[in-house]
């Protein structure tokens, strides 16, 4: 492709800060086995996932409630404290957001992220105010890879598909944006994204 590349949109969580809800339960749950087992079975990533497609997390705490009592109290604190799942911010990558917000560039997100849980995030999370739109999963009850998701985005942000890079650590949401004509980046790590990021001429 020889197409110049507009805008940059980028993934939230595990490009720009950590999600991880073993850093949560860690502090609830002493004992090792029972952490693996929580985690495997009473809130797994899977189950959290509902929230990204858009189900309000009062529902699902509920419903899970009921179906693992004995785990009431810890099934209320995901919800009560879920920015204890975001420990900090992936290294290196708001330096790149910067940098490339410098040059003027346009920057957009598409996140598969619960709107609930993203009430309470954003206001947490300056680097996006360098972002011109965000495309939020949980509020448009879209989420990645669903093909619908990107030309949404590409409608909202106002680029073709083929003059803006996608940037997601999920192979499978970095194949879906190809498929819809995106250029994209499967992200690994800050200093792998720099690299493309220059070769691409959108960093000196």
């Amino acid at each position: 492709m020889t197409d110049r590349i507009e805008a940059v949109v980028f993934d939230v969580g595990r490009v720009l800060v950590q999600w991880e809800m073993r850093a949560l339960f860690v502090k609830l749950i002493d004992d090792a086995e029972a952490l693996e087992f929580f985690l495997i079975n009473v809130l797994p990533e899977s189950w959290h996932f509902q929230h990204d497609a858009g189900r309000p997390i009062a529902e699902m705490v509920a419903e899970r409630k009921a179906e693992f009592p004995e785990h009431a109290h810890l099934i209320e604190a995901y919800a009560q404290r879920f920015l204890e799942t975001i420990p900090g911010p992936v290294a290196g990558t708001h330096e790149l957001v910067q940098r490339l917000d410098e040059t003027g560039i346009s920057l957009f997100a598409i996140t598969n992220f619960g709107a609930d849980f993203w009430a309470l995030f954003r206001p947490t999370a300056p680097v996006l105010d360098r972002f011109r739109d965000i495309v939020v999963s949980g509020q448009e009850k879209l989420v990645k890879p669903d093909p619908a998701i990107y030309r949404l985005a590409a409608e909202r942000f106002g680029y073709s598909p083929r003059a803006m890079l996608f940037i997601d650590d999920n192979r499978d949401n970095v194949a879906a944006a190809r498929l819809e004509g995106w250029r994209a980046h499967h992200f690994t790590d800050a200093s792998a994204l720099e690299a493309e990021l220059t070769a691409l001429g959108l960093l000196a």
